[in-house]
């Protein structure tokens, strides 16, 4: 099963220089060791603010909930998860 979650850091509670080299090496990290175990898809940066848009496959909320957790930023507190959504196929394809 497929999940999107759409993140932002929490730049509201956070000064700029909290977002350390240090920590954002460490989450850089643990994104590409996600993404290595299958459960991580794709990432993409967000245009409008600090954040991100990932795709994962897991099976079920809570495995992604636990991998996001499992992120630097998110155990600082300086993540804010803004959606989890789970994705359906679209069944326009399996039309003529």
């Amino acid at each position: 099963m497929q999940f999107l979650s759409v993140s932002r850091r929490r730049t509201d509670a956070f000064p700029p220089e909290a977002f350390t080299p240090e920590l954002v090496g460490r989450e850089g990290r643990r994104v590409k060791e996600l993404y290595a175990s299958g459960i991580l898809r794709q990432i993409w940066r967000r245009g409008d603010m600090p954040g991100a848009a990932i795709l994962w496959e897991a099976g079920s909320e809570a495995e992604v909930r636990e991998a996001i957790n499992s992120l630097p930023l998110a155990q600082a507190g300086m993540l804010e998860l803004v959606s989890l959504l789970p994705l359906e196929p679209y069944p326009g394809f399996s039309q003529p």
